[in-house]
């Protein structure tokens, strides 16, 4: 009898929360759904990602991937975000794409000798993927950092672009 009185106060409970409304989230999913909670008291930063060196170098692009550049080359337009305590351009990156669903690969710092992230992909367009100077290069402000991704510590104001460059970054303006 009070097992039978323990397991209805248990269902009873469930469906008491399942149809009040009540929404439950793990810390990931809440910190994404308020990512574009800006107020008049924020800091916040700019990114944009885009890979219009392709548009005009499309033959350099592996046909399989074709699909995957965008008609415009912007991947993700520019949209300003919530600058979080020592937020990284790294930091930035991840939270966009994952909150615009937006596919990105990455080598961790501690799988390279740079001990920064290294991003590999991004909308499935892959360092080499048009050739062997091809890859994604990241610019504050319009000047690329000489330091890696997850290094570069961002501050109020700073404007973030993710470029893919198919010649070292010859081609972007980040040419060494």
């Amino acid at each position: 009898m009070k097992k039978d009185f323990i397991i209805i106060t248990a269902i009873i409970l469930f469906v008491a929360i399942l149809f009040s409304g009540t929404k439950i989230q793990s810390v990931e999913q809440y910190q994404l759904t308020h990512i574009d909670d800006i107020t008049a008291n924020s800091k916040t930063v700019t990114l944009e990602i885009e890979s219009k060196s392709l548009l005009s170098n499309e033959s350099l692009l592996k046909p399989e991937l074709r699909a995957y550049l965008p008609t415009d080359g912007v991947v993700l337009e520019k949209k300003e975000y919530v600058l979080r305590n020592g937020d990284t351009a790294f930091d930035l990156l991840q939270r966009a794409t994952r909150y615009h669903q937006i596919q990105m690969e990455y080598q961790g710092a501690n799988d390279n000798a740079f001990k920064s992230a290294y991003i590999q992909g991004i909308n499935y367009l892959y360092e080499f993927s048009a050739g062997s100077q091809s890859g994604w290069m990241y610019a504050v402000n319009g000047e690329f950092p000489n330091v890696g991704v997850s290094r570069y510590l961002l501050k109020d104001g700073d404007e973030v672009q993710f470029k893919y460059t198919i010649n070292l970054g010859d081609d972007i303006g980040g040419g060494q």
